[in-house]
């Protein structure tokens, strides 16, 4: 388990675009579960959309690559001061699905597993999650590179 505090040893984003607030499961080579929590206070809701407020699909992507970025950053057995020298770029996003919408008050899952990785190349399955109702799908392909 890790909290927003390790969380931030490892990923370089700050608010507003540190978007996973907690990480529940780490097998490392294999599966990372975390979550964010979606608030109505976020500023992204006061444009996507007054008066109908749905979290962005770019955002629930941009969470499981920082999830994914978490899991490979594990999963690369480094020390904090080896991690804070690198830097994790998503190469593509492929296969995104968005199946239902998200909104304020929900609590975002997020379940990234390992498809293939060599070396500091990572390919993942990320799936998103509300009330463990599928929202939203996508493969990630990363690479973990010196800042």
């Amino acid at each position: 388990m890790m909290d927003v505090v390790e969380i931030q040893k490892i990923l370089p984003h700050r608010y507003p675009l540190l978007l996973i607030d907690r990480v529940t499961e780490v097998i490392n080579h294999e599966k990372l579960l975390g979550f964010k929590n979606v608030s109505i206070g976020e500023q992204v809701f006061e444009g996507h959309f007054p008066g109908h407020p749905i979290y962005p699909g770019v955002m629930i992507l941009e969470g499981m690559a920082q999830a994914g970025g978490i899991l490979a950053f594990k999963s690369m057995d480094m020390t904090e001061e080896e991690a804070a020298e690198k830097v994790v770029y998503f190469m593509s996003i492929d296969k995104a699905k968005f199946r239902s919408p998200v909104r304020p008050g929900d609590r975002l899952e997020y379940e990234i597993n390992v498809i293939k990785n060599k070396g500091s190349i990572w390919v993942l399955k990320g799936k998103a999650f509300v009330d463990s109702k599928l929202v939203a799908e996508a493969e990630l392909k990363a690479m973990v590179v010196d800042k």
